[in-house]
């Protein structure tokens, strides 16, 4: 759907180094012959014009004069889709907007300033000022109690009514499904990320310790801690696109696997998915390509170790802090627990046999991640001997209950990661 009152949009950057946004160009959303949804980006003039510019993004949105169009994720170019809401953060502004479904420019617009990333959007040519209000870690117990209510649907249909206008409290742009709010801590920001009634697990405590275990694994990891606020456990997740000053927070630049790929997200578009793709991409994009390729090689290797099938491409970003790019801490790493014991599937292909998350799979494709075949199956074995010797411990000493440990236990060195 497009909204015809949201047709068009400024896009604003905050530069590197900066803590208020310039005008960066113009997005305008429309329909083209066939009826399909159709994007188009111009940089603005000054913008070009300023010696401190950078590019939205290296994939699609270089530094140009040109025009810029798109067909793909409705209109939408990656990076601009980024910095959107995802699942959990289109539900808060639908209930907040008081209707549903929106267009694709009414869910950038009706975004807080909490988005992942530098970008931001408005209908005046020249950026608001930053605001300066975050949610507090005291916060965190009234913010729980809104995201529980809105996953059971207990809020009023009034948009007018003040819960309903305190949902935009809630996180709304930091991407997944999980109920999460955007709060401030020790000079920086968390992303709170909550556990809901009807998980299986105590998701929190188990993704906290994932986080540990990946560290423990060589892996390089969004810094988290754990609160418990009234009784219930909440992860506090740093954001690493942000970093605190005199002046406000800085922002980095950051674009997701997905748009590193010029992939969709519908299911008919998983064709597109591939670690070895991504990784010679993002090979060409960030400024160290060996010591990235092997982060990811490792990536890929704890992700089929704990099985995680959740490691979609939008799981996977690219931060710019200044003007070079690296590949950014990992987060969302959740364990999963599929019925087979022989065969699992990553998200994204990862070798030879697709996506099957098996040993001799992945290691197909070491020489795209600038690998050797022994250094590559020393980073295989390495990571396997450490989740299989130490996943349990570390999961009970990070507040995991036994009965918990015990239910994820076929998550982790599943048999057919070895046939």
């Amino acid at each position: 759907m497009i909204s015809k009152a949201s047709a068009e949009c400024f896009v604003y950057i905050t530069l590197p180094g900066e803590t208020s946004a310039v005008t960066a160009g113009k997005f305008v959303l429309s329909q083209n012959a066939r009826n399909d949804a159709f994007g188009q980006f111009v940089y603005r003039g000054k913008y070009l014009d300023d010696p401190r510019a950078v590019e939205i993004d290296p994939v699609e949105l270089k530094l140009s004069k040109r025009t810029y169009e798109t067909v793909r994720l409705n209109g939408m170019f990656g990076a601009l889709r980024d910095a959107g809401p995802d699942y959990w953060g289109r539900r808060v502004i639908e209930k907040h907007a008081g209707k549903a479904p929106l267009g694709e420019l009414d869910y950038l617009l009706e975004s807080p300033d909490d988005r992942a990333g530098a970008l931001g959007f408005g209908l005046n040519t020249e950026p608001p000022a930053p605001k300066r209000k975050f949610n507090q870690t005291i916060d965190l117990e009234k913010l729980q109690a809104l995201a529980e209510a809105l996953v059971k649907d207990d809020l009023p249909n009034d948009p007018r009514a003040q819960q309903v206008q305190d949902l935009m409290l809630l996180g709304t742009s930091m991407g997944g499904a999980r109920p999460k709010a955007v709060v401030q801590a020790d000079g920086a920001l968390w992303v709170a990320k909550f556990n809901r009634s009807d998980d299986s697990w105590n998701n929190t405590r188990v993704e906290y310790a994932m986080l540990r275990l990946a560290r423990e694994c060589g892996l390089v990891t969004a810094e988290s801690r754990l609160e418990t606020v009234g009784g219930k456990d909440v992860l506090l997740v740093k954001r690493f696109d942000r970093e605190k000053t005199t002046k406000g927070y800085t922002r980095a630049r950051m674009v997701s696997g997905l748009t590193i790929l010029r992939a969709d997200e519908a299911p008919e578009a998983r064709q597109n998915w591939s670690y070895p793709v991504l990784v010679e991409e993002m090979r060409r994009i960030v400024e160290e390509p060996k010591k990235d390729a092997k982060e990811l090689f490792r990536r890929v290797c704890f992700n089929a170790l704990i099985s995680n099938t959740d490691d979609h491409p939008r799981n996977h970003a690219i931060i710019a802090k200044e003007t070079s790019w690296k590949l950014s801490p990992a987060y969302d790493l959740t364990p999963s627990t599929p019925i087979s014991l022989e065969r699992r599937d990553l998200a994204l292909d990862c070798g030879d046999q697709g996506r099957y998350a098996n040993a001799k799979n992945i290691l197909s494709q070491h020489a795209r991640f600038l690998l050797e075949l022994s250094e590559a199956e020393k980073i295989v074995n390495d990571i396997r001997a450490q989740v299989e010797g130490t996943w349990y411990d570390t999961m009970r000493a990070h507040g995991v209950s036994e009965q918990d440990a015990e239910r994820l236990r076929s998550a982790f060195v599943y048999p057919g990661f070895s046939l």
